[in-house]
């Protein structure tokens, strides 16, 4: 078994007991991640060889001096373009911010590094984190690790592309619609969006604020609960983050699910999802009930208006946001301007991409003073029926489970000539996000094609510990999670 085959927790115990140093694991992760990014483009930015095996030598010392670190120091990571990390580009996919590096690290990066994170690079993902592909990228669009000819899902789909690949063991997204666990089931791995204001998104890159959450991707459950003990918890930096007593959501663990509640949303199980990805995610349901879980269907008529909901208020927060970026604070400035106003016209213009600008310019329409009634507050009145219709669930579910998206795997540009479907291909996800609960994407099996299939475990408010619980015990029970494209490719072979 190679080193990048294990998770994240089992090198961290090869590494705590002695039997692989960290400089041994940053050397093994490096020729991968050569071979995976040329399959792929899943980094934006890799350190060279000499700074990470100087961060792993760091760790290292660290220690041998008896430091008592996490149980993750020593093992290479990486990190979405859009987390500042000091000295080191962070540019969001787009051109407009290319030239630019941060004074200052993230809170979670901040976080990680302290942990004994080893930092590999910067991942790949769409523009500004608006999209559903990773084809969006200034920088070429990310390739599915399963297949090259298919997206990996977006906008994280750097991070699971490169988890999926090998190329790290465990790498930070952000999810504002469904961009952590979206591109985690295309990819074959697991992420979690938790709970929103659980972890600090002090140095994230906005896209929408209110939607924002950093997360995990990493191969099982137990690398995500162990990454999230290491970010999670107030910020005074952050006004949204919570101070609460998080305790150890590794250590937490049990897999024991006798007596939990689950409900399966009918209408996430009716008319446009493919018959292989129902019939895995009620697979899935059929192990949780083995573990001792209680499964019934249920009604959630709510889930017929949040994509429209999703994407006016996201828009409307995205106009806001990135209107900091006009070539005159920092970012990348356009030239043969005559004016203030022409500056902000070709910097723009020629800054942002297609997908970008669109949203844009549908956050201004529903912003502006004719519309802002009709469309942004009637947003945030669904807004607020969606959350009460969760609560209403939660008070006679424990968990719901879910599809993460209606198919498989798109192949590159099917998505891009129709932004409609694109949009469409985040129901299950979006809801999530508006109603701030957590929400995580598992591996529960494969199409006829071989390409991953991932399930949807949401929990209430705070339920963080009871998602990640669930799924630790499906993953005792199967072994989708330990599934990846290199030996799809010895099977074929």
């Amino acid at each position: 078994m190679e080193l990048w085959e294990y998770t994240a927790l089992e090198l961290g115990g090869l590494i705590q007991r002695g039997e692989v140093s960290p400089t041994q694991a940053a050397r093994a992760v490096l020729d991968r991640r050569e071979e995976a990014q040329e399959g792929t483009n899943a980094f934006i930015t890799c350190l060279d060889g000499e700074a990470v095996l100087a961060q792993a030598a760091e760790v290292e010392h660290r220690l041998a001096a008896g430091e008592k670190l996490s149980p993750l120091a020593g093992v290479p990571m990486a990190l979405k373009d859009n987390i500042c990390t000091k000295g080191v580009p962070t540019t969001c996919a787009s051109k407009i911010l290319g030239d630019f590096t941060p004074p200052y690290d993230a809170t979670a990066a901040e976080k990680l590094k302290t942990a004994g994170g080893v930092l590999l690079g910067k991942l790949n993902m769409d523009e500004f984190a608006m999209g559903s592909t990773s084809e969006t990228s200034y920088y070429g669009p990310t390739r599915n690790p399963w297949d090259p000819g298919r997206a990996p899902g977006g906008s994280s789909g750097g991070a699971a592309a490169a988890v999926a690949a090998g190329a790290c063991w465990y790498a930070i997204g952000s999810d504002t619609g469904g961009s952590i666990r979206q591109p985690a089931a295309y990819c074959g791995v697991t992420g979690m969006k938790p709970t929103y204001g659980s972890v600090s998104r002090y140095g994230l890159i906005a896209y929408a604020s209110s939607l924002d959450q950093l997360g995990p991707v990493a191969r099982s459950a137990a690398d995500c609960a162990a990454v999230l003990d290491l970010m999670a918890g107030r910020d005074r930096r952050d006004g949204t983050s919570l101070d609460l007593p998080w305790g150890s959501l590794a250590e937490g663990l049990t897999g024991d699910l006798r007596g939990l509640r689950v409900g399966l949303p009918a209408e996430c199980f009716g008319e446009g999802l493919d018959e292989a990805v129902r019939a895995a995610v009620l697979s899935a349901a059929d192990v949780l009930k083995a573990r001792g879980a209680v499964v019934e269907a249920f009604s959630f008529p709510m889930m017929n208006y949040v994509v429209p909901t999703y994407y006016i208020i996201a828009a409307a927060e995205a106009s806001s946001n990135l209107s900091r970026f006009d070539g005159v604070k920092y970012g990348w400035r356009a030239e043969g301007y005559e004016d203030l106003t022409g500056l902000y016209e070709l910097t723009r213009t020629q800054g942002f991409g297609a997908e970008v600008k669109r949203r844009i310019l549908l956050g201004t329409f529903v912003l502006s003073a004719g519309y802002y009634d009709a469309y942004y507050k009637k947003a945030l009145q669904v807004k607020a029926l969606i959350k009460r219709a969760y609560d209403e669930a939660f008070e006679k579910y424990d968990l719901l489970l879910t599809p993460v998206a209606p198919a498989t795997a798109p192949r590159l540009g099917e998505s891009l000539g129709d932004p409609l479907k694109m949009y469409l291909s985040d129901i299950f996800t979006v809801p999530v996000n508006l109603a701030g609960l957590p929400g995580l994407s598992m591996p529960c099996g494969f199409d006829g094609q071989g390409l991953p299939i991932g399930a949807q475990l949401i929990g209430p408010a705070l339920g963080d510990a009871k998602v990640l619980d669930a799924a630790y015990g499906f993953q005792l029970d199967t072994d989708h999670h330990r599934q990846h494209p290199a030996g799809k490719e010895a099977q074929a072979q």
